[in-house]
Protein backbone atom coordinates (compact mmCIF):
# COMPACT_ATOMS: atom_id res chain seq x y z
CA UNK A 1 0.00 0.00 0.00
CA UNK A 2 1.33 3.48 -0.66
CA UNK A 3 0.09 5.80 1.40
CA UNK A 4 0.08 10.15 0.45
CA UNK A 5 0.07 12.89 3.25
CA UNK A 6 -1.20 16.48 2.05
CA UNK A 7 1.17 19.00 3.88
CA UNK A 8 0.55 22.60 2.83
CA UNK A 9 4.65 23.72 1.25
CA UNK A 10 4.87 26.02 4.48
CA UNK A 11 4.47 23.59 7.26
CA UNK A 12 7.17 21.00 5.10
CA UNK A 13 9.19 23.52 4.97
CA UNK A 14 9.46 24.01 9.17
CA UNK A 15 9.08 20.34 9.23
CA UNK A 16 12.72 19.48 7.41
CA UNK A 17 11.19 19.20 3.70
CA UNK A 18 13.37 16.99 2.49
CA UNK A 19 11.47 14.69 0.96
CA UNK A 20 12.63 11.53 1.64
CA UNK A 21 13.77 12.39 5.33
CA UNK A 22 10.22 13.63 6.15
CA UNK A 23 8.73 9.63 4.45
CA UNK A 24 11.08 8.16 6.95
CA UNK A 25 10.03 10.20 9.98
CA UNK A 26 6.59 9.50 9.51
CA UNK A 27 6.81 5.91 8.95
CA UNK A 28 8.84 5.33 11.93
CA UNK A 29 6.02 7.68 14.11
CA UNK A 30 3.43 5.20 12.70
CA UNK A 31 4.73 1.92 13.52
CA UNK A 32 6.28 3.38 16.48
CA UNK A 33 2.83 4.09 17.56
CA UNK A 34 0.80 0.77 16.15
CA UNK A 35 3.62 -1.08 18.38
CA UNK A 36 2.69 0.89 21.62
CA UNK A 37 -0.96 0.30 20.66
CA UNK A 38 -0.26 -3.63 19.98
CA UNK A 39 -1.10 -3.79 16.85
CA UNK A 40 2.25 -4.44 15.59
CA UNK A 41 4.73 -6.88 16.28
CA UNK A 42 8.39 -7.00 16.78
CA UNK A 43 9.28 -8.65 12.92
CA UNK A 44 6.36 -5.98 11.93
CA UNK A 45 8.63 -3.20 12.61
CA UNK A 46 11.93 -5.14 10.89
CA UNK A 47 10.25 -5.85 8.50
CA UNK A 48 8.33 -2.11 8.14
CA UNK A 49 11.46 -0.35 8.73
CA UNK A 50 14.13 -2.76 6.99
CA UNK A 51 16.57 -3.45 9.52
CA UNK A 52 18.62 -6.33 9.81
CA UNK A 53 19.61 -6.68 13.44
CA UNK A 54 17.92 -6.71 16.78
CA UNK A 55 20.12 -3.89 17.65
CA UNK A 56 18.97 -1.97 15.03
CA UNK A 57 15.17 -2.74 16.75
CA UNK A 58 16.92 -1.59 19.91
CA UNK A 59 18.29 1.61 18.53
CA UNK A 60 15.11 2.79 17.42
CA UNK A 61 12.99 1.91 20.37
CA UNK A 62 15.50 3.97 22.32
CA UNK A 63 14.99 7.00 20.10
CA UNK A 64 11.79 6.38 20.06
CA UNK A 65 10.91 6.13 24.24
CA UNK A 66 9.63 2.84 23.64
CA UNK A 67 9.79 0.16 26.51
CA UNK A 68 10.76 -2.75 25.49
CA UNK A 69 10.70 -4.26 28.78
CA UNK A 70 9.45 -8.16 28.27
CA UNK A 71 5.62 -8.60 30.31
CA UNK A 72 5.16 -11.63 32.29
CA UNK A 73 2.00 -12.77 29.22
CA UNK A 74 5.17 -13.16 26.80
CA UNK A 75 7.75 -14.13 29.38
CA UNK A 76 5.12 -17.59 29.83
CA UNK A 77 4.77 -17.74 26.34
CA UNK A 78 8.08 -18.12 25.81
CA UNK A 79 8.83 -20.56 28.59
CA UNK A 80 6.15 -22.85 27.01
CA UNK A 81 7.62 -22.46 23.37
CA UNK A 82 10.54 -23.48 24.60
CA UNK A 83 9.27 -26.55 26.67
CA UNK A 84 7.55 -27.77 23.93
CA UNK A 85 10.83 -27.62 21.91
CA UNK A 86 12.32 -30.01 24.57
CA UNK A 87 14.60 -27.09 26.10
Amino acid sequence: MNLTLRIPDDVAERLGAYVAALERRALEALVAEEYRAGRLTKPDLRRLLGFGTRAALDAFFNAHGIDDSITLDELDRQSCDLRRLGF
